[in-house]
């Protein structure tokens, strides 16, 4: 029976503890849940960096509180708390197998009495059952009741938070707790006798900006990404500080025993902790400000300048720290693959919003006459770049009047286009050598258009395309601009390069090859002398007509004269002394200024005289414009009239209908006609006389009147209704004033361009006034009124707004002239007696009466 009983006994026993466990841990878990929540929250806290940023008495004053919350929910846990026994644990093994009447206890209790051998046998049937019962024992999940205690269920809230704050801790967790647990009682940033702490930052070289020192007391700051934190720490007592930047620790380097320091970039936003023996000396928080690229526009659209050849580019650039260059890229938009043109923007300084108006001259540049693309950039002291928009324009270009230039610029213009298309330019260069009059036989302009078509033809190399342009320019600014031009300003270098080498002189008067290189540029200066005296000789002859005599030269300088001058500057660098030099080379300046006074009169000469041919042509046209006003007032005339008889003819129909009258005598409905297919073809002559004269205009001075295009199309519109039969007053009406209006434009930009008084307006009209032979008075008042306009003033003594020298040049007062007043007059008179004639149609007669309104 003991034997069969062993295993029981060691199953009842294991039984029994687990049971006290489970006993145990239902009356330990409600009593310890409160003092686990109060640690939970501290460590909650703790790691979420509440207490770092707490002063150090209030950090104490809560560590104290969370001390006495836990100690006192220790106390009430373990007050009345005792273990388990076993008969508290039988009776949860018979409860939670479902046992009654104790089995357990019948297992370890004894008979009363063992004299009865039927009362003991039955005593062990008795055990027997208990033991047999006991087979099925069961311990039972332990059941403490908490959630009938925590209602609101805290505990899990409890556990998300601290979940939360170990995410957010990280790998600072354990310093966090370690700190939290150790308050620095005397204060972040509070000074400990003894101890130095300096700490600044150092932006990046390119801001510009000065470094900035951070504060003992701690706070937010927001510094440019790239800078640099250094931080020095001496005095005091105590082990190697540490820098916290983020997530990483830096230990100082020591300088000497009691100094240290430490360095590190600044490129994202960190907490910034400076410790001591586990003790928090200072704390920052810093956000850094990445560095953005500059931007660049134009201020206004790009265009051509309003004189001159250069091209305007406003400009605005901004950026957060400075603009360091900005440059214009220009492409050339039917080669986008062609290198680009790169233009530098003056900026001075590194300002955060430069502006300015760049204005080249591109007209010397293979690209002009072309449309370009451009585009700004801009860069920052970063290295950075931004970029504007693209804006299409076309390079203004040189206009020549050389037919040779001409034709350079074209074939240079060409090979810009397409630097494979050789043939063509080579073939160019070749009709040009081979017409040695068209440039006056100039052996030196001959061999430069076979050096050109030389280079092309052997040189493969991309450089031999700019270098062969390079070459065609030159050609044609030489015979644009002729040898005179040529030889000043190879005279000027000769002269910049003498005063160059007499500096150098004056700096080593004792050095021989200093005054060697003196006198040969005392020789040079001779040379380009004699060579522009003698282009301002062929000059002279060329105009002139005079015959070519050798004192040609001698009438405008002496050459003995410039010889005696030129060798004594030689003797005086011979000699060194570079005060005689600079006397002499004064008088010879002098001199040559003289000598290009008289020039420059001469050719003022010269333009005055083709100015006055220039006005006269304008004059002559101006008096074309004139005779077409008096031809298409004429063929209004006739439309009046035709417009008339058809009226009359109209009503004659009308009345003779009922009473059979014969009809009166005028032109038929055929002649009509005809008269007015004639018209139609005198108004396209007279329209194609128009569009010649406008040419000749646009020629002569650049500009063609707007009102005479306008005339154009009123005249076009005119002799389409003649030839349909149509109704062509209107049209002839607004050719009339249109061309009135642009023989006042003519005058207005003669005056303009050649300083031409009212006098010559008055003159064209006069002659136009004569063609209808309707003359002036010479006694009359007009005369007065023209002359006090001939001398730029109105009848009241006010200057006109033609003047050349009036003040108000934007009034938009006009005083007609003596052709204006008496064709006004005229028209009047003719209004009125037309008025008169009440047979007239009564849409006529209001027209007419219109018409007298706006006199």
């Amino acid at each position: 029976m003991s034997a069969a009983r062993e295993p029981f006994s060691r199953r009842l026993a294991r039984g029994r503890r687990l049971a006290r466990l489970a006993l145990g841990w239902e009356a330990l878990w409600p009593r310890l849940w409160p003092v686990l929540g109060v640690a939970g929250l501290f460590v909650a806290l703790a790691l979420s960096g509440l207490f770092l940023h707490l002063p150090g008495w209030l950090h104490a004053l809560l560590l104290l509180g969370f001390a006495l919350a836990l100690g006192a929910a220790i106390w009430r846990a373990a007050r009345g708390f005792a273990l388990p026994r076993n008969a508290e644990a039988d009776r949860r093994l018979e409860r939670e197998s479902g046992l009654s009447h104790r089995p357990l206890s019948t297992l370890t209790d004894r008979p009363a009495t063992q004299d009865d051998p039927m009362a003991v046998a039955l005593w062990q049937v008795h055990q027997a059952r208990a033991a047999a019962a006991l087979e099925r024992l069961r311990v039972g999940t332990p059941r403490p009741g908490l959630a009938a205690r925590d209602r609101r269920a805290l505990r899990m809230g409890l556990v998300v938070a601290l979940v939360a704050a170990l995410g957010i801790a990280g790998g600072e967790a354990p310093e966090r707790l370690r700190r939290a647990l150790q308050p620095a009682l005397g204060g972040v940033g509070t000074p400990i006798p003894g101890l130095r702490l300096e700490a600044w930052i150092s932006p990046p070289a390119y801001t510009g900006a000065a470094p900035l020192f951070l504060p003992l007391s701690g706070g937010a700051l927001n510094v440019p990404a790239g800078s640099r934190l250094q931080v020095s720490l001496s005095g005091g007592q105590g082990g190697v500080p540490e820098l916290q930047l983020g997530e990483a620790t830096t230990p100082f380097r020591a300088l000497d025993a009691t100094s240290f320091t430490v360095e590190a970039p600044l490129e994202t936003a960190a907490r910034i902790v400076v410790r001591r023996d586990g003790r928090e000396l200072a704390q920052w928080t810093l956000s850094t400000q990445a560095d953005a690229p500059p931007t660049i526009a134009f201020a206004e659209p790009p265009a051509a300048a309003s004189r001159g050849l250069a091209i305007r580019l406003p400009w605005r650039a901004e950026d957060d720290w400075g603009v360091t260059a900005a440059q214009a890229e220009i492409h050339l938009s039917v080669r986008p693959d062609a290198p680009p043109l790169v233009l530098d923007l003056p900026i001075s300084g590194q300002a955060r919003q430069p502006r300015g108006v760049a204005q080249p001259d591109l007209s010397a540049h293979p690209w002009a006459g072309l449309p370009v693309r451009i585009r700004l950039l801009a860069r920052d002291a970063a290295g950075q770049e931004g970029r504007s928009e693209e804006v299409e324009l076309e390079l203004p270009e040189r206009n020549f009047t050389h037919p040779v230039a001409r034709q350079l610029a074209a074939l240079r213009k060409s090979l810009s286009l397409d630097p494979l298309a050789r043939g063509g330019v080579q073939r160019g260069l070749d009709e040009l050598s081979l017409s040695p009059d068209a440039f006056d036989n100039d052996i030196t302009t001959f061999l430069a258009l076979r050096s050109a078509r030389y280079r092309l033809t052997h040189d493969q190399q991309p450089e031999a395309v700019p270098s062969a342009q390079e070459l065609m320019w030159q050609i044609a600014i030489a015979l644009e601009e002729g040898r005179t031009d040529r030889t000043a300003r190879a005279l000027a270098e000769a002269r910049q390069a003498l005063r160059e080498a007499m500096a150098e002189a004056e700096r080593n008067p004792q050095d021989a090859e200093r005054r060697a290189e003196l006198e040969r540029r005392v020789q040079e200066l001779r040379e380009a002398i004699a060579r522009h005296l003698q282009a301002l000789a062929e000059q002279l002859q060329r105009e002139n007509g005079e015959t070519p005599t050798p004192d040609a030269e001698a009438r405008m300088i002496d050459p003995q004269e410039l010889d005696r001058r030129t060798q004594e500057m030689r003797d005086a660098a011979r000699e060194g002394r570079t005060q005689d030099m600079q006397q002499q080379l004064a008088e010879l300046e002098q001199m040559l200024e003289d000598l290009q006074n008289g020039q420059m009169a001469r050719q003022e000469g010269g333009q005055n005289r083709q100015q006055q041919q220039r006005q006269q042509r304008g004059q002559q046209q101006m008096g074309a414009i004139q005779d077409m006003v008096r031809r298409e007032g004429e063929m209004l005339d006739r439309s009046h009239q035709r417009d008339q008889a058809e009226t009359a003819e109209q009503q004659q129909q009308s009345r003779r209908a009922p009473r059979r009258q014969p009809p009166q005598e005028g032109q038929s409905a055929e002649q009509r006609a005809q008269e007015a297919q004639g018209d139609a073809r005198q108004q396209r002559a007279l329209r194609r006389a128009l569009g010649e004269l406008m040419q000749q205009f646009g020629d002569l001075t650049g500009e063609v009147p707007e009102a005479l295009g306008r005339a154009d199309q009123a005249m076009r519109q005119a002799q389409e209704a003649l030839g349909q039969g149509g109704d062509a007053t209107p049209h002839q009406q607004q050719a009339i004033r249109e061309l009135q209006e642009g023989a006042q434009q003519m005058a207005q930009t003669m005056q303009r361009q050649f300083g031409q008084g009212q006098q010559g307006q008055e003159e064209g009209e006069g002659q136009g006034e004569a063609r209808q032979g309707q003359g002036r008075d010479p006694n009359g008042p007009g005369r007065d009124q023209a002359r006090g306009q001939r001398e730029g003033r109105d009848p009241l003594g006010r200057p006109t707004r033609n003047e050349p020298n009036a003040n108000d040049q934007g009034s938009d007062t006009v005083v007609p002239g003596e052709a204006e007043a008496l064709r006004t007059r005229q028209l009047q008179e003719e209004l009125r007696r037309r008025g008169a004639e009440r047979e007239r149609p009564p849409s006529e007669l209001d027209y007419i009466e219109r018409l007298l309104k706006t006199f």
